[in-house]
């Protein structure tokens, strides 16, 4: 890969690892084992079927705790500690030629494409938590997963696309959240007054 496409396939895998951190390294993985790409830097690692199988186990758990009103929000509290820092180690991991100085700042932009999306991703999630019926946050985690997975598979066979859906993708995040916060600024508004 060029340094344009492994840039524009990182924002890509990054941004998905946000979303689902276990599905984005396990088809990584799997796209790579087959052949489809050859994954940059030191990310040979991610072809193990050992880090294949854990990564899938886990996404397994995901998908079935993301579905539960109230588990879900805990669930992705937690994994905050988990999608951003491997975000960032997916970066760093992809750019071994730079100076160090360098990497660490990839990895970094990583992290923060990952918290960018794992931020909108909560925010969704608290907001349609409020909703008593089960069928949005089930709609709503399937998006998410389905999300991730497309991502990283346009991310290896057409960064740029990728890359350009990571920016629609942003954009209509931070429409939604600044929704969220109006109407929340509203409803406080309303109980005060």
């Amino acid at each position: 890969m060029s340094p344009e496409h492994v840039a524009a396939f990182l924002v890509a895998v990054c941004f998905a690892a946000g979303l689902n951190v276990y599905g984005t390294v396990a088809t990584l993985g799997l796209v790579s084992r087959a052949g489809l790409v050859v994954l940059p830097g030191d990310l040979g690692i991610i072809q193990s079927w050992w880090l294949i199988g854990a990564c899938t186990a886990l996404f397994a758990i995901e998908f079935v705790a993301d579905k539960v009103p109230l588990v879900d929000l805990v669930w992705n509290v937690l994994q905050t500690f988990v999608r951003v820092p491997v975000a960032g180690l997916l970066a760093y991991g992809a750019l071994p030629a730079l100076d160090p100085g360098w990497q660490l700042a990839a990895g970094a932009a990583g992290s923060t494409l990952a918290l960018l999306a794992h931020s909108g991703k909560t925010a969704m999630r608290a907001a349609v938590s409020a909703s008593p019926e089960p069928a949005s946050n089930i709609g709503l985690s399937l998006v998410e997963d389905s999300a991730a997975l497309i991502l990283v598979w346009f991310a290896t066979q057409y960064p740029f696309v990728a890359a350009a859906m990571v920016l629609v993708m942003l954009v209509t995040l931070t429409f939604f959240v600044r929704w969220i916060l109006r109407r929340l600024k509203k409803l406080g508004g309303r109980r005060v007054g």
